[in-house]
């Protein structure tokens, strides 16, 4: 499995932590926001808003938040608009990284990530030195002990997904952007339950690590997601399992 989605799975694990410093919510109620002021309020006609209040859902935001957020985003109520970039970059050992950001003042986020980059020794790129070595994929999460492999390969399939493949947890479901939906719902109708689904970028090749190498990537990792702006950080290192579970719990 690619390093991006290794981490994926360390990302989700980290949720309820992440959850009690505000951190989820306040960024899922940006894309929102966001996702309403671009496609509008109704969740049928707008997946975005869809996927994004579905995630709201999966970290128990309350339903009055998310309500004051998509009115937010429509002018039904005063906010903020947030301007949506995305910033490229080089991480140590060569890793790649793509930076989302929401943004209601891009100078001081690009100041702020140029920070990240350099302390923790990486650079940061022109636009499009990076996204050529991405592509864009729908991902859904599937908990490894609730499902046998048959059973989610023919249901996956059947669903028009592109992919499948398992580490030691779950199944990751690969879908294209224009089928996400799709597979999300026949998977829903065929019954089978998942705990993360988000459309994302996926590396077409990874860097390995080392040790050495994997923690210091994963500090500016750690670092760029921590900056408030920053709602995704894609990036394709990849790191045995192994040293994966040991350099994240230093870095968590």
């Amino acid at each position: 499995m690619s390093g991006h989605s290794k981490w994926a799975q360390i990302k989700h694990k980290k949720a309820k932590m992440d959850l009690r410093r505000g951190k989820i919510f306040s960024k899922l109620i940006r894309e929102i926001t966001t996702a309403a002021r671009i496609g509008g309020g109704d969740v049928a006609a707008n997946p975005r808003l869809r996927s994004a209040i579905e995630a709201a859902k999966a970290v128990n935001m309350p339903q009055e938040n998310i309500e004051r957020a998509i009115k937010k985003g429509t002018g039904e109520l005063p906010g903020t608009t947030y301007e949506e970039l995305e910033y490229e970059g080089y991480g140590p050992g060569g890793v790649a990284l793509i930076v989302r950001v929401l943004t209601d003042n891009k100078n001081r986020t690009l100041s702020e990530i140029r920070h990240i980059f350099s302390k923790y020794g990486g650079s940061l790129g022109s636009t499009g030195s990076v996204t050529w070595q991405f592509k864009s994929k729908g991902v859904i999460f599937v908990p490894k002990n609730d499902y046998d492999e048959d059973t989610i390969l023919n249901a996956a399939l059947e669903a028009g997904a592109e992919d499948v493949v398992q580490d030691k947890t779950a199944y990751q479901i690969t879908t294209s952007p224009q089928d996400f939906e799709r597979v999300k719902n026949k998977l829903r109708e065929a019954g089978i339950k998942f705990d993360h689904a988000e459309l994302t970028r996926l590396p077409q090749s990874t860097v390995p690590l080392d040790e050495h190498q994997a923690e210091k990537v994963l500090k500016l990792y750690e670092a760029l997601e921590e900056q408030e702006d920053v709602q995704t950080v894609y990036a394709n290192f990849d790191i045995a399992e192994e040293v994966m579970e040991k350099v994240s719990r230093s870095v968590a």
